[in-house]
This record gives C-alpha cells, structure tokens and sequence, in this order.
C-alpha cells in the first residue's frame, strides 16, 4: 500500500497579515473579543478583570453599583439611570415619594400608596397634597389671625389655645368635628410643635372665665377622641389672658410674682414641666418688675409666661388634654390667679403669707365659680 500523505501543519501568518487586535492588559492577540466602554478589546483572561455594565454590555474598571447587584458604566449612569433616595444604588427606573424624595422599585414597599393619587407617601393614608386639599376648609396656615371676636363681659377674658394630634387617616374627620363645633367661637391652625399633618391646634376668639365655663363646646372633647386625636408629650395648652383685665401694673407684678413662686405648685398643676416650651428661668423671675411695666422683649416667648403679645400675657406651662375638668381647670387657674392677686394687699402678704398656695387653695374653695380648678388640684394632690 502506499504511504499515507503527510499531515499538513497550518500555515502561521506573519505579524503583517495577522488582523486580531490587541488586548489592552497585556498586549497579546485577541481571539475572542471583548470590547470595552472607550472601544478597546480585552481578552478572554485580563477581562476577568473588568466588569461587565449591565446597560451596554461593554466592560468597565469603573462604575458604580445598581439595585440588580450589577455595575453601569459612568457613560451609561449619566444617561439612563438615577440613584435610590433610601438604598443609594442606582436604578432605571424611581418612583416619587410625597417628600421629594425617589425610590427604586425594592425599596418602594416601604411606603403606602396615597388613596387619591396613588404616589407613595410616608402617611397612613393620603400623601401631603392629597391631605392639604383635604384639609384646607378647616385648617389655617400657622400665620392666620382673624379680628378677635369677644365673648361674654370683661375686663378679663381668656383665649384657649389646644394643641391635638390625630393620625393621617383620622385628620380630615376630626377636623370636621371641631370646625363644627366651634362654629364662630374659633378657629384650627397648623402648630409647628404638631407637626405636619398630625394634628392642629384649636384656638379660641376671648372668652370670659364665666362665658366659657358655660358655653364652651364641652363635648367637643369627648368627640374627638372617640374619632382618634389623642395627646403626648410634645403638645401643651396656651391661655392667653388680657392685659386690659388688670387694674394696674402693680397688679400684673403680684400676680407674676404669685405664679412665680409657686412653681413646683403651677407645674403639678400643668401635669408637665417643659424647660423647653414654657421655661421658669432665673432671668425671667428676675425681670418682672420691668415685665408688669410693659417691657415685652425679655427671654424669649418660649417662657412659663410669655409676655410678648402685645394686647395678652400667654400661659404655657399646660399640658394638652381632652378631658373637660383639666382644660377647665387651666382656664380656672389663670382666671383665679388675676382675681386673687387684684386685692392682694401687702398686710396679706406679711400677716396672711398670701404669696403661699395654702392661702391661695383656701380663697379658691371660697369661690364656687371654680371648682373645676379645685377639683383638679384635688385629683392632683395639690389642694393644701
């Protein structure tokens, strides 16, 4: 038989005639191209290296990170994607958040969909523009002051300021409640101690203690509760009283004397202390000589008494309540408290110790108007 014909070996092409192109790493030939994100080739080995951008499919040694556990380029970041407010990854795709701000699709379930808009929001129920145009008809910008309307006969009247919280969902209605309610006699507003949409302050035209006593919306309160506002520790009740129900301004000196030194009483009374919202400083107790004389601009207006209205002297120490005898009982206090020092003599003070609180309960159970105010010091373990 015949030899079989020799193999024949592949013909090697010369480096002219060799068109693969080079591998950016490491400068060898190229089987199996790989391109890069500036249009370079890697091979098979050094693109081992490099990460592959999930938008392009070209490979990078930068980038950054997305939400699928990929890497995109920077060309493609720029143009296609957009970072995670919550997770700071990126993602094609966000959704807005009633904040401003914009989540990836994983990190969206953190979120409730607002029943009117269906955006995301961080409420229980309407994100915060569905909530303000639901809200609008009841609830005034913090800003808003109508004319005061008067009630019942002076010299001393008193306006009620009562911060309520509720949750997103029972807002509207409670809203609702207390406009109905208080018909003329008031008014809601935002409170920047509330906070957005978690509540409103309900805030009264000048009332007289006797006036109120009797034609204040009591059940009001009640209602409100049963429809979901509560209270806590950052809301207080603010009674403002009239400058013009003192006789002088030896009057207003005793009776801020009289509050003044009968803190701990006052603050067992108010069922809080707050250094921040109604402060008893050393500074303020030491300038209400200059206060009863007019001086408005003392330590600011975040004081036990605020003296910086102009036509009012603002109580702040209460705590917020929904319950008739303590909301009665903070009016009862501050009406009392003028009533008591406007006869306070200086033989009461030396003979009767009339700056004491004894003295004071003593002339409060003298005067039935305001067993409210009794009541509550009983039920507080004040009263003596």
């Amino acid at each position: 038989m015949p030899d079989d014909p020799p193999t024949s070996e592949p013909a090697e092409q010369c480096p002219d005639c060799d068109e693969r192109p080079f591998c950016q790493d490491c400068d060898d030939r190229v089987d199996e191209v790989h391109e890069t994100v500036d249009h370079s080739v890697l091979c098979s080995t050094c693109v081992r290296r490099w990460s592959q951008c999930e938008y392009c499919e070209r490979y990078t040694d930068d980038g950054a990170a997305t939400v699928n556990g990929d890497i995109v380029c920077n060309g493609c970041h720029l143009d296609h994607y957009w970072q995670c407010s919550d997770c700071r990854l990126l993602s094609r795709y966000l959704r807005s958040v009633d904040t401003g701000q914009e989540v990836c699709r994983d990190c969206e379930y953190q979120y409730r969909v607002c029943d009117d808009c269906d955006n995301l929001t961080t409420n229980d129920d309407y994100c915060i523009s569905c909530s303000r145009d639901r809200r609008d008809d009841h609830i005034h910008d913090y800003s808003y002051k109508p004319d005061p309307y008067f009630h019942g006969q002076g010299p001393v009247f008193l306006g009620l300021e009562l911060e309520i919280k509720t949750r997103s969902n029972s807002l509207q209605a409670c809203a609702e409640v207390a406009a109905d309610h208080l018909g003329g006699l008031g008014y809601l507003k935002e409170d920047g101690s509330i906070g957005y949409n978690a509540g409103f302050e309900i805030v009264t035209h000048p009332m007289s203690y006797e006036w109120a006593i009797d034609e204040f919306p009591w059940n009001m309160l009640r209602e409100l509760r049963i429809r979901g506002a509560y209270i806590d520790d950052s809301v207080g009740i603010h009674v403002h009283v009239s400058r013009k129900g003192f006789d002088s301004p030896a009057h207003v000196y005793r009776w801020m004397k009289f509050f003044y030194r009968n803190e701990v009483e006052a603050v067992r009374l108010a069922r809080r202390r707050s250094d921040d919202w109604a402060s008893f400083t050393p500074e303020t107790r030491a300038g209400i000589a200059k206060f009863a004389k007019g001086e408005r601009f003392g330590y600011g207006r975040y004081q036990a008494i605020n003296v910086f209205p102009e036509e009012t002297f603002e109580v702040r120490i209460f705590a917020s309540s929904l319950h008739r005898q303590q909301v009665q009982a903070a009016l009862a206090f501050i009406a009392a408290s003028v009533e008591y020092t406007r006869t306070l003599t200086s033989g009461d003070v030396t003979r009767r110790r009339g700056w004491e609180w004894t003295a004071f309960v003593t002339w409060v159970r003298a005067h039935p108007i305001y067993l409210p105010l009794l009541a509550e010091m009983e039920a507080l373990q004040c009263a003596s």
